[in-house]
Parts: C-alpha cells; structure tokens; sequence
C-alpha cells in the first residue's frame, strides 16, 4: 500500500476506533443494565476466544503451528492472560457497573501513570521530575473529579471509581508483561492465545448467574450493544489500533487516546443522561493534562484500556 494512503487510513481508523471505545462506555452501562456483571462477561469471554481462534485458523491456514507460543513463552502466555483478561476485565466491567459511564472512561486513562511506574520499579524507566509533576497534577484531577461523591459518603459510584483505578494498575502490568511477546508474535497469536488462558476461568465462574438471568427479557438493543461491546469495540477494535500503531508509530497514534473521554461524555449524556457539573469537567480536563505530560515527558507510552 502507497506509505501516504496508509497514513491516511490509518488516521482515519485511529479517530473512529476512538469514537468506538468512547462510546463503548455508556453501551456497556447499558447493557449491564439488563444483563449484570456475570452474563455480560459470560457472552464476552465465550465469543472472543472463538472469534480470535476463527482468525487465527483464516490467517496461518496450514501453518496453524507457527501460531503456538514457545515452550518458554507459555508462563508470560498465562500470566498476560489471567491478569489482563480475567482480573482485569472482569474488575472493569464490575468497576462500570458501580460506576457511571464518564468516570469509568477518565479514570481508565490514568493506566499510563502506573506503566510508567511499574516500569521505574523495575529499573526500565527513570522517572524524571516532569514526569512526578505530571503525575501528581493527574492524581490532584481524578481526587478533584470524584470529590463530590466522596464529600456524601462511601457511595456505590465512589468504590467503582476505586476499583477502576485497581484494575487500571492491572492494565498496566499486563502491558509492560506482554511488550515482548507482541513483538515476538503479533496481535493476533498475543490476543488468542493470552484469551486461551484468562477467559476459560471467568466463563466457568460466570456460568451459573447466566444460565439464571432473564434472558427472554432483555430487548434487542441491549444484545446489539453487548454485540458492540464483544466484537466491535473488544475484538476488532484492539486488532485495528495495533495495525494503526504499526503504520503510524505510538508515538503518533497514542495522543488520541485522550480523544475517548470526551467522547464518552457526549455518548453518555446523550444516551444515558449523565449529567456533568464544572467542577467535574475541572477535575476531568486537570487529570487528561497531567497523564499527558507524565506520559510525553519521559516518552514512554502505553495504551489507556477501552473497557
């Protein structure tokens, strides 16, 4: 493909999987709505590994086994898959269900500050005092966002932001732990093979409170956004943004992913009604310029989940 048209497409794709994963918070609070925690991750964590598995088989065809992770792969494989699917995931969809839509998608942006520290941690990364400003004023923005809710007590919507910024931290390992294995493999094998391991448990766990849900009564829409929510915006849109990383660099690509919040706000408010006071945007817009000037500063990049 001719380097200026796969430049422009791979804008093009970047900015509508923003507008994906940016609505995709307000169409997982609603589905959660009808269908719960357990029967949104049973549907979830059922159709992807079949979908990942399906595509692999398109893409390698006769070389299935080029697509196997190495005998010594196999425990990062397993690790990845149990904290970036199993935990993570399914702490996100429960930190959703208690949360509201916005919060969850301004929280979640945060993941960056704790890859940037795990990887201080670990001696890959030295922080740098820029990057502890940044970082400070980011924390400084999500403590003014969620004042209010605090300020009236320990409420539902405050311990769902609480468990967003636990399962954030959670994103972050599961980035710096599978860097090398997406060099290695590529997306595809990274997704299907790391799904092979992390959601068999949830489905397992989660099978009872689907077979006991009220299926028959959740309406069409609600199946369309959990449709939305497995296979537009958790599958297809995780493979397209890496294609778009590797034409663009993440250098290029990764500031748009502080396109996700405002675009959940609008979604949300649209479709769910949320209702967003001054000293919210405050907070939201403190805590976006202090992730960005955290996560630009020392360079080190890393992708915010879209839920």
């Amino acid at each position: 493909m001719n380097p200026d048209r796969a430049a422009t497409l791979s804008l093009v794709a970047a900015i509508a999987t923003m507008v994906i994963w940016g609505a995709n918070f307000a169409v997982t609070k609603y589905v959660l709505g009808y269908l719960g925690v357990g029967p949104f991750l049973f549907v979830r964590f059922l159709t992807m590994p079949l979908l990942g598995f399906v595509a692999l088989a398109l893409v390698y065809r006769r070389h299935f086994a080029k697509s196997l992770p190495r005998r010594a792969d196999w425990p990062r494989f397993a690790a990845a898959g149990l904290i970036g699917h199993t935990l993570h995931v399914g702490i996100v969809t429960w930190g959703i269900d208690l949360s509201t839509a916005f919060s969850s998608s301004l929280v979640l942006t945060s993941g960056p500050l704790f890859t940037l520290l795990i990887l201080a941690l670990l001696g890959g990364e030295r922080l740098r005092r820029w990057q502890v400003a940044g970082t400070l004023l980011a924390a400084a923005g999500i403590a003014l966002f969620l004042s209010d809710k605090f300020a009236s007590g320990f409420s539902r919507a405050g311990l769902g932001d609480l468990v967003l910024l636990g399962a954030s931290a959670l994103f972050s390992i599961y980035t710096v732990i599978t860097r090398p294995l997406a060099e290695r493999y590529g997306p595809l094998p990274l997704l299907a093979w790391t799904l092979a391991v992390g959601a068999p448990p949830l489905v397992l766990a989660t099978l009872p409170s689907f077979l006991a849900a009220p299926l028959v009564t959740v309406p069409a829409a609600a199946w369309f956004g959990m449709f939305w929510a497995a296979v537009v915006s958790a599958f297809i849109g995780w493979l397209v943004w890496v294609w778009v990383n590797a034409v663009r660099g993440v250098a290029r690509s990764a500031p748009l992913m502080y396109l996700m919040p405002p675009i959940s706000g609008v979604v949300a408010w649209l479709m769910l009604g949320e209702q967003f006071t001054a000293l919210k945007l405050a907070g939201a817009a403190l805590t976006m310029a202090g992730v960005a000037w955290a996560q630009y500063a020392g360079r080190t990049l890393a992708q915010p989940d879209p839920g």
